[in-house]
């Protein structure tokens, strides 16, 4: 007997709907399925294959299925029975909660919620079609240590749902870091888009996937090689107590490297001492690193504690009993850049914590360079590439029955944004014809704040993209979630997830569910000119708008030139009215029109922040 890995311990059935259970056996074996009480029976096809539909299944559980046929008898137990929801996108859905605990800890600590349920399906791509199986993949409970590994997004919209409905929540976690929306979409629709034939057609020669895979780990197995070969830091121990760091420079920490003398591509070490009390001397400790550019190996006392690969995950490095001591201890991170300007992210913790006292680690310290190499470049990263994701993670999951999806992505297309609206739209297409279940809700996530060093006030690929998803709402039965207001100005991964999560169920209760409740901040409408001032008229004003601590912020004006400057904006009653004394004759405006639009405070009275937007139709 094979089963989809989805069907297994633990699912989460979808209520109120024709639920297929299917599987493959022996070709014409007569196949019994006993369920609440009630047993089926059906014959195998000539391929072996079967499938005995349910009907109206009612929420609640745990139950039991059994499946037999003369020879075999399969039971799949803990089995519930309520509303599943597709998680897709990137890194920020995927984002497990063990890595928001800064911020989270005490919403996370005592989780014991046994009637939701995540199914994570592996990551793996296939550039030769669409597959029919999974390959792997369980369901688990959000119980114990299972927790801190569940989309952090994904927990948090469950959450909400079931407190509010009572009925259980299966996810199912397809998401993967860095993916681009294409890779998520179909061939058929990529080629009818256009612009992908060349990079289509080459990515299914397994030769030329195979050939860039050995290159590519060969060039980063050389590489470190010769950085570690060439590493003085290495060779002479850096990282122990004993070296002499008199003729070493100093710096400060936080801080990044750009423009000094530390703007190469290699290794630099840093070092500082700290007093560690006696309260805390021999103790369990945690040690916090902000966040690195790019790798790191850090040691307490020479005794390493922690490493990193890449840059993004927040260094929160376990100390064990007996490294820290009374008096004088040492730090030192080795510091690997191979892409970019290495450092230290400034407003990050820089620390170290046990039994509620903390040693600050910011400040001065020493460093020293022990290699410079040339720039390593990226690898191929097959998994970004179009329809490999969709083809392996996503057809499979057609026959599961859900009740919509929820989507975060859209980081890895800001160096196009132009455009997306349509590939979301297309996306959205092919993921509702793969389930064929009619237009599913599909909620999305619009981009969150990020200084991306963008200097240009007039362009930001981010506001762009976050544009262009305002525009995908015209797909129906769609709902964004704004949170503009739930970033970090350093972190691409920011840690309220929480704010995230909540925020895409306000639109599952509105469109899936069909309340009637305020799922959505202010959306811009339509604009009007009078009397040299632009009036902007909303939808999802609730009970009316207002501005967060004080005056509207972060609303530019321009005339026919295209050149925006600062604005004056005031609301009255349920429009916001935008002027400048600068632009006589004002044709455009544009609101939060930038990466981290700090101090963006349109709102709702029901909190839910406005949607940054222009006025100029593209």
């Amino acid at each position: 007997m094979k089963l989809s890995t989805l069907i297994s311990n633990g699912m989460v059935l979808q209520r109120n709907e024709q639920i297929a259970i299917s599987g493959k056996t022996e070709v014409s074996k007569e196949v019994s399925l006993s369920f609440l009480g009630e047993t089926y029976t059906t014959l195998s096809n000539h391929s072996g294959e079967w499938s005995i539909e349910l009907a109206n299944l009612q929420p609640g559980g745990p139950y039991e299925m059994e499946i037999s046929t003369e020879d075999e008898r399969v039971v799949i137990s803990d089995i519930l029975i309520g509303d599943v929801w597709v998680l897709g996108g990137q890194s920020n859905m995927e984002l497990p909660i063990n890595r928001t605990l800064d911020l989270l800890y005490d919403e996370v600590k005592d989780i014991n919620e046994p009637n939701i349920r995540q199914f994570n399906v592996p990551q793996i791509y296939d550039f030769k079609g669409p597959r029919n199986e999974l390959d792997g993949g369980s369901w688990m409970n959000a119980t114990g240590e299972n927790v801190m590994n569940f989309s952090a997004v994904g927990y948090f919209f469950a959450q909400k749902l079931y407190k509010k409905h009572g009925v259980p929540i299966g996810l199912i976690h397809t998401a993967v870091g860095g993916t681009p929306i294409e890779a998520w979409m179909s061939e058929i629709t990529l080629r009818e888009i256009g612009g992908y034939d060349e990079e289509l057609d080459q990515i299914k020669d397994d030769e030329y996937v195979r050939k860039t895979k050995e290159n590519d780990e060969k060039r980063m197995q050389d590489w470190h090689r010769n950085l570690n070969e060439k590493d003085i830091g290495l060779q002479e121990h850096w990282f122990t107590e004993e070296v002499d760091t008199n003729n070493w420079s100093e710096l400060e920490v936080p801080n990044t490297w750009e423009n000094s003398d530390l703007d190469i591509r290699g290794a630099v070490w840093c070092k500082r001492e700290f007093e560690v009390p006696k309260s805390l001397a021999g103790t369990e400790a945690k040690l916090y690193l902000g966040t690195l550019i790019d790798a790191d190996q850090t040691y307490i006392n020479g005794t390493l504690v922690g490493t990193t690969g890449y840059r993004y995950p927040p260094r929160r490095y376990s100390i064990p009993a007996g490294v820290l001591r009374e008096g004088k201890n040492s730090i030192t991170v080795r510091v690997i850049s191979s892409g970019s300007a290495g450092g230290f992210i400034k407003d990050m913790p820089y620390k170290i914590a046990a039994n509620g006292e903390e040693l600050n680690l910011e400040g001065t310290w020493k460093y020293k360079i022990g290699a410079i190499t040339e720039p390593l470049g990226p690898p191929t990263f097959f998994q970004f590439k179009p329809t490999g994701v969709y083809n392996a993670m996503i057809t499979p999951l057609r026959d599961y029955r859900i009740k919509g999806f929820a989507w975060y992505q859209g980081e890895s297309n800001t160096g196009r944004p132009i455009g997306y609206s349509n590939l979301f739209a297309n996306l959205v297409k092919d993921w509702r014809e793969n389930w064929r279940q009619g237009d599913l809700p599909f909620l999305f996530t619009q981009l969150t704040s990020l200084d991306t060093g963008e200097k240009d006030a007039n362009f930001s690929h981010w506001a762009l993209l976050r544009d262009e998803q305002r525009l995908s709402l015209h797909v129906p039965n769609t709902a964004m979630a704004v949170i503009i207001d739930a970033g970090e100005h350093n972190d691409l991964h920011p840690q309220d997830k929480k704010t995230v999560g909540e925020r895409l169920a306000l639109g599952a209760m509105k469109i899936a569910y069909g309340e009637e409740l305020v799922y959505s901040g202010p959306l811009y409408e339509k604009m009007e000119i009078i009397d040299g001032s632009i009036h902007l008229y909303f939808t999802n004003i609730g009970s009316g708008l207002v501005a967060h601590g004080g005056e509207l912020k972060t609303f530019v004006i321009s005339g026919e030139d295209g050149n925006f400057v600062p604005a004056m904006a005031e609301i009255s009653g349920d429009k916001v009215i935008v002027s400048s004394n600068h632009v006589k004759q004002p044709t455009s405006v544009r609101y939060a029109w930038a990466s981290n639009p700090e101090g963006a405070n349109l709102y709702n009275k029901e909190g839910l922040p406005a949607s940054p937007f222009t006025t100029e139709i593209r």
